[in-house]
């Protein structure tokens, strides 16, 4: 196995909004990519640097919460970045940029669809 995790799917209630709050919050394009049971937005991978997707999904059992596993996004060089954007965005910032040792820095927050959702960052 060469690395555990290879794909994520956060639960967006309304679509649009999740979309448009992800796009503002990562600064960056989102692929839309709208199926019949579902709609999929894609969020920015590199899977040429070994790097993986994941997606902003809409449908059956996509069901936002607060609880059960939390997801960090990648921070980039310095997580205070992306963080700065949630709340301006319509996400509320519940664990603001904290040490982690070693392993650099976290945050979480809530995002419009109500998921907990946290960046990671070494800076």
């Amino acid at each position: 196995m060469v690395s555990t995790l290879n794909w994520f799917e956060i639960p967006a209630t309304d679509f649009e909004r999740a979309t448009t709050f992800y796009s503002k919050v990562l600064d960056a394009q989102i692929h839309i990519d709208p199926t019949p049971n579902r709609q999929y937005a894609y969020l920015p991978a590199d899977a040429k640097s070994g790097g993986f997707g994941g997606a902003i999904a809409t449908g059956e059992n996509f069901v936002p919460a607060t609880t059960g596993t939390t997801i960090y996004l990648d921070g980039g060089s310095d997580l205070s970045v992306p963080l700065a954007r949630v709340q301006a965005a319509g996400g509320t910032v519940i664990l603001p940029k904290t040490a982690i040792g070693a392993n650099g820095f976290i945050a979480l927050f809530i995002d419009t669809e109500g998921n907990k959702v946290g960046f990671h960052s070494m800076g």
